[in-house]
């Protein structure tokens, strides 16, 4: 499958770098991404953040999957989801690719005229 039919629409791409443009997320993504499932109390641990900002952040990473959450008794917890960064990845280096092949001809088109 071509990185192309197997990413993310542009907006839903857009929405994904969007929840990641944030410091707060990203150091929640960081503690999950141990592969272990945590909760809210156990996320908010060691922070200055309130469960309900916790709670905040990560409904937006579970919105463009990121996170995953499921119910134990009271408590929902969170794992860490890689595909859509992995996605991401794909795109990123589908772009990258692109411009390398792009600067190459380039740098061709300037060779030749220089001579």
């Amino acid at each position: 499958m071509s990185p192309r039919r197997s990413s993310p629409k542009p907006q839903a791409k857009a929405k994904i770098f969007a929840a990641l443009g944030d410091e707060t997320r990203l150091s929640l993504l960081v503690r999950l991404s141990d592969g272990q499932r945590q909760s809210i109390a156990q996320l908010t641990e060691g922070s200055k953040l309130t469960r309900q900002a916790v709670t905040k952040h990560l409904r937006i990473l579970e919105r463009v999957r990121i996170v995953h959450s499921t119910r134990a008794g009271r408590e929902s917890l969170f794992e860490f989801n890689p595909k859509p960064l992995d996605e991401l990845k794909r795109y990123l280096d589908l772009v990258s690719e692109r411009w390398d092949q792009t600067l190459s001809r380039l740098k061709s088109f300037v060779e030749i005229n220089e001579e």
